[in-house]
């Protein structure tokens, strides 16, 4: 799997994609993220890629020929399955959204910065808009990283152990289970016998009941369906 990835500030993405899970699907070729400085595509000697709003207003916007100029010679590269810009006016992304979006192949994704960008790039070339959270930060290099770890880690062979991800959080639209390690009494705080069993069957159970539990208690949202 593929990811072209657009940004002013290149040396934002370097640590995120290093380490961890990112590099480990690097290291076998399983997933492939490049970065891409939007300045290298600047029309003018200033190598500058933001302009004042029409209209008047405070900010800057990004300007519209940088980006077009990089996602096209992009595009003659190769196919996309998505172009997604990073934007807290896009849906939010959701577990259900990361999985859909492990099976493709090639994805693009653009990161605005100051005011955001052109509206004509968005409605020219975007093809989904993604949102972390009802938030503003300073630019889209963040979200993206935090998109690409929440898909990478989803395609098969990036965990050592392949079952992991399909028993977190919002699989199946449930919180997580309470998760514990040794020691089994540690200062007089136990780990629930059911755990200690051996007997599979009954602590899928209590463990279907505790996520089910701790979603009433803290998500009653993801169980209004």
């Amino acid at each position: 799997m593929r990811f072209d990835i657009i940004t002013v500030l290149p040396g934002l993405l370097e640590s995120p994609f290093a380490h961890s899970i990112l590099q480990r699907a690097q290291k076998k070729g399983i997933a492939e993220i490049v970065v891409h400085n939007l300045r290298d595509y600047a029309t003018n000697k200033q190598k500058s890629v933001d302009d004042y709003p029409y209209g008047g207003g405070s900010g800057m916007v990004m300007s519209i020929e940088p980006f077009s100029k990089c996602i096209e010679a992009l595009k003659a590269e190769r196919e996309y399955d998505e172009i997604i810009f990073m934007t807290p006016d896009g849906p939010t992304l959701n577990q259900t959204m990361a999985n859909s979006l492990s099976c493709l192949g090639n994805i693009m994704i653009l990161c605005g910065h100051y005011k955001g960008i052109d509206q004509r790039i968005r409605d020219i070339y975007v093809t989904k808009e993604i949102s972390i959270g009802d938030y503003v930060l300073s630019g889209g290099e963040l979200p993206a990283a935090v998109l690409v770890d929440a898909i990478v880690r989803l395609i098969p062979g990036v965990l050592n152990d392949e079952t992991s991800a399909l028993s977190d959080s919002f699989q199946g639209e449930l919180l997580d289970a309470p998760i514990y390690t040794r020691p089994a009494d540690w200062n007089g705080h136990k780990v629930p016998d059911i755990l200690l069993s051996g007997h599979e069957a009954k602590i899928n159970e209590w463990r279907h009941e505790q996520a089910l539990l701790r979603t009433q208690k803290r998500r009653p949202d993801l169980l209004a369906d």
